[in-house]
């Protein structure tokens, strides 16, 4: 009978993160992050459905913000949304 042959030990350890993996300049806000999460997901199909009520979930948030920044980035998720909509219609 034979044995598997000891594996030597890590070095380093296992189960890192995404952003371990992939180094980033620096860190995300989270607009930053929404943005690029809607362009990965372009070719994602969606139901309709989700994406009207992420509309109002965002127009709301356009309304209530304070931060120009994310108001514009959320502005401009709706814009995309309605885009999708109207594709899909």
């Amino acid at each position: 009978m034979t044995t598997p042959a000891a594996q030597p030990p890590r070095d380093r350890a296992l189960g890192r993160g995404i952003t371990t993996l992939i180094p980033q300049a620096a860190p995300a806000t989270p607009a930053e992050q929404a943005a690029a999460v809607l362009t990965a997901m372009r070719t994602v199909p969606v139901r309709v459905g989700v994406l009207q009520a992420a509309v109002v979930l965002l127009e709301e948030r356009v309304r209530a913000t304070e931060d120009e920044a994310e108001r514009a980035a959320a502005a401009t998720t709706v814009a995309m949304l309605r885009s999708a909509i109207g594709q899909a219609g």
